[in-house]
């Protein structure tokens, strides 16, 4: 037996022990357990983006639990198994891989995720959009919107195209807060973030991921400037603007020497 098949069946076994003994363990359910899962989820995110590999390896092993957690509540109900869960999920792999486990023949990975969809399609998905999922977070939707629509060719051709369309929905917001409408201001300013996640895919960058960089050095040299500026006895809202920005500025072009 391979190693980590030993591993798989201690995770099961203890478990059965939670669900059997432990009071806490024994209270759960599938609707208790959401939240914690959705957070387990944004912790495992929040490792990949600081590429912590340790981190990494924890938050998986975390969400491991929780698959087996669900697992063994769906066992209990009568509905389903761990085991149903991985045959099932290797059976779709299989189905959905027919140039690795049958004839068929692909030149490159958007052959790949064309096939993907269309076999979705024939397994009962209504339309293109309708696999993606309704709670996924908007900047991650609108990606996967896009994604989507690429499969059957609703796409532009070059990157150039994709900055002109966005440069057009910039100067459409402009004309509307000229306006001061704030609906279609609104409207608008989704437009141009949709253009915007458009962009970064035509340029391979993760929009999420390159967010969450921008926000994890905002508080980095937020806490360094407040650190520095408040040491000198004085609290940060005392300080002006031009002060913040000055104190802001040295620790940005320290870090940019480093």
């Amino acid at each position: 037996m391979r190693e980590y098949a030993r591993s798989f069946d201690r995770i099961v076994s203890i478990m059965d022990d939670l669900r059997t003994h432990c009071p806490w363990d024994k209270k759960q359910t599938i609707q208790t357990l959401r939240q914690l899962t959705i957070e387990e989820s944004y912790e495992l995110v929040d490792a990949i983006t600081d590429s912590n590999w340790q981190g990494i390896k924890e938050e998986l092993g975390d969400l491991l639990l929780h698959i087996v957690f669900y697992s063994k509540i769906g066992a209990e109900q009568g509905e389903f198994t761990i085991n149903d869960v991985i045959e099932g999920v290797c059976n779709k792999l299989v189905h959905r891989h027919p140039h690795i486990y049958s004839t068929v023949k692909v030149e490159n990975d958007d052959d790949v995720k064309r096939n993907w969809e269309n076999l979705k399609l024939k397994e009962g998905k209504k339309t293109i959009l309708s696999g993606v999922p309704k709670a996924l977070p908007s900047m991650v939707k609108a990606l996967r919107l896009q994604e989507k629509a690429k499969q059957v060719g609703f796409e532009w051709e070059v990157t150039t195209q994709v900055k002109a369309k966005l440069d057009e929905e910039l100067e459409e917001l402009q004309e509307v807060v000229d306006l001061h409408d704030f609906d279609k201001m609104e409207d608008e300013f989704g437009d141009v973030l949709f253009s915007m996640i458009n962009y970064a895919r035509f340029l391979n960058i993760d929009p999420e991921n390159a967010l969450e960089r921008t926000n994890k050095k905002f508080i980095r040299r937020f806490n360094a400037m407040e650190e520095r500026l408040t040491a000198e006895g004085k609290p940060l809202s005392e300080y002006s603007l031009i002060e913040m920005d000055d104190a802001w500025n040295e620790i940005k072009r320290n870090e940019q020497k480093d």
